[in-house]
């Protein structure tokens, strides 16, 4: 993941190259361990921001 703030959509888009990329099997082992690595950072920034809208959400209904 850059410095660039992404938005979910372009996180969970990344992410889904790199699962299609690390079932790929001509790519070398270190390869795949660099993917990973950047998979699940970006895994963590969806998780963070589905949570953020969640809460969100949650608030929204109780002020209602």
């Amino acid at each position: 993941m850059s410095d660039k703030k992404l938005s979910f959509e372009e996180a969970y888009a990344a992410l889904e190259q790199i699962a299609e990329k690390l079932s790929d099997n001509s790519i070398t082992l270190d390869e795949s361990v660099k993917l990973y690595e950047e998979g699940v950072k970006l895994s963590k920034y969806c998780a963070e921001a589905l949570e953020a809208a969640k809460q969100k959400i949650e608030k929204l209904q109780n002020e209602g």
